[in-house]
């Protein structure tokens, strides 16, 4: 996040305002302006944080972590707003950290959040750390997931959901996504990780044996077939906007 912050400071003309428990990393003004408040110390907690720097018409807000249904609720509303948010969440990948989201809010509610998450959702960055097989600290296994349209549609609808981790593992070449198991799996090629250390940290161990053994799963043929059709759907809907133009 600190990174993501400091990209913008440094491109763009925005006023940051970060919620943080501690601070971290101490930014310093360069295109844009900071300012960085300490939960305990400049604020009561992360939501009344978040309540509060709505009113001085923030660009770019970091929450540290959404703990609460509170600090999620108005991370949402400022999300829905124009503000673009940032924050984390202590969840296994992409589709838990959805998940994880609908589930803090009631039955009744959760149809409403799935379609607003849908909208205001731009991506999600998941992480693990996986001890490097020369012994010199670890190696991150990231999982990347962009709300394509598919996607939106699949975090909208309750049975879709479940296909998203599929959706990001079609979506490679296309979108530049990736799963935790195909980063590990790349991560084991290039020699950075051991075969054992790849079948703790992956998702399907299963899978990743497979693909060390030259064996494509059913998954894996699943995936291109998926990729191959959202490529298909994208050059139509690029056909269709040069048409418009």
């Amino acid at each position: 996040l600190a990174a993501m912050v400091d990209f913008i400071n440094t491109f763009r003309r925005e006023n940051i305002i970060t919620i943080e428990d501690p601070i971290e990393y101490l930014h310093k003004d360069k295109k844009s302006t900071i300012s960085q408040r300490e939960v305990g110390m400049d604020v009561m907690s992360f939501a009344r944080g978040l309540r509060g720097c709505l009113r001085e018409d923030p660009d770019v807000i970091l929450v540290g972590e959404m703990r609460d249904l509170d600090t999620i609720e108005t991370a949402l509303h400022a999300a829905e707003t124009g503000h673009l948010v940032l924050s984390t969440l202590h969840t296994l990948d992409a589709p838990e950290s959805i998940n994880r989201i609908i589930s803090v809010f009631s039955p009744h509610h959760q149809r409403q959040i799935r379609l607003q998450l849908a909208s205001i959702l731009k991506a999600i960055i998941s992480m693990r750390l996986v001890p490097r097989m020369d012994g010199q600290g670890r190696v991150p296994a990231v999982e990347a997931m962009v709300a394509t349209p598919y996607i939106q549609e699949c975090i909208a609808e309750k049975d879709k959901t479940m296909l998203i981790r599929d959706a990001i593992a079609g979506g490679v070449s296309q979108y530049g996504m990736q799963t935790f198991d195909q980063s590990i799996y790349q991560l084991y090629r290039d020699g950075y990780i051991s075969f054992e250390q790849g079948m703790k940290y992956s998702s399907n161990p299963d899978n990743f044996k497979l693909r060390i053994m030259g064996i494509q799963s059913t998954v894996d043929i699943a995936t291109e077939e998926m990729e191959k059709g959202m490529s298909k759907v994208d050059r139509v809907e690029r056909g269709q906007e040069e048409d418009r133009k």
